[in-house]
């Protein structure tokens, strides 16, 4: 199914939306393919794991919704696939990412505050991400992610990354916090003391 996308202010690219049916977790996960993807020999892949506060309400406390149009806007230029993953939260959940919110007010950082939760410090699999790309027969990408476990895992499933593509940094003084707990905790690939705001 196509749909005109507005991938930045009065920027419209057609998607091709293409959901999956039988994934290992039963969600509904979906790809939205731009350009000519599906036939590059090597495509450029986003894993964009749900973030219905950053995506969709704008929230500054993350940089999800900046990483998501960023993507967009690259990939209706060149090309490529977006996986909108369903896995809000670091895979706890809309409401458990709120209660998350709240603990952070307190001075937690995120991965503390999951684990006050009684959750890992990130839930989420990308086995779906895999699966979604074999099933269209696409093991080889690049993928765009500052996250070296997506990587990790696409490889374990027998998808070949040939190269991690970093995301700009979007930092705010809301969210710069929750960026550097992203690279202490997880390794995230981020220039923090070189990033603007």
């Amino acid at each position: 199914m196509n749909v005109p996308l507005e991938v930045s202010p009065g920027v419209i690219a057609a998607g091709e939306v293409i959901t999956f049916d039988g994934l290992s977790d039963g969600g509904e996960h979906l790809m939205v393919v731009f350009g000519d993807a599906l036939s590059q020999r090597r495509p450029l892949v986003r894993l964009h794991s749900e973030c219905l506060t950053g995506d969709v309400l704008g929230s500054r406390r993350c940089d999800c919704g900046p990483q998501l149009r960023e993507a967009m806007l690259l990939m209706q230029d060149k090309g490529g696939l977006l996986l909108y993953l369903r896995q809000e939260g670091r895979g706890i959940g809309l409401y458990n990412k709120i209660d998350a919110y709240v603990l952070q007010d307190t001075g937690m950082d995120t991965f503390e505050a999951n684990r006050a939760l009684n959750f890992g410090d990130d839930q989420r699999t990308y086995a779906v991400a895999a699966q979604m790309l074999i099933a269209l027969e696409l093991r080889e990408v690049d993928v765009l992610s500052n996250n070296p476990e997506k990587v990790r895992q696409l490889r374990a499933a027998g998808v070949r990354v040939h190269r991690q593509r970093l995301t700009e940094v979007h930092i705010t003084e809301a969210n710069r916090r929750y960026l550097t707990a992203k690279v202490e905790y997880a390794g995230h690939a981020i220039s923090i003391d070189r990033a603007g705001g």
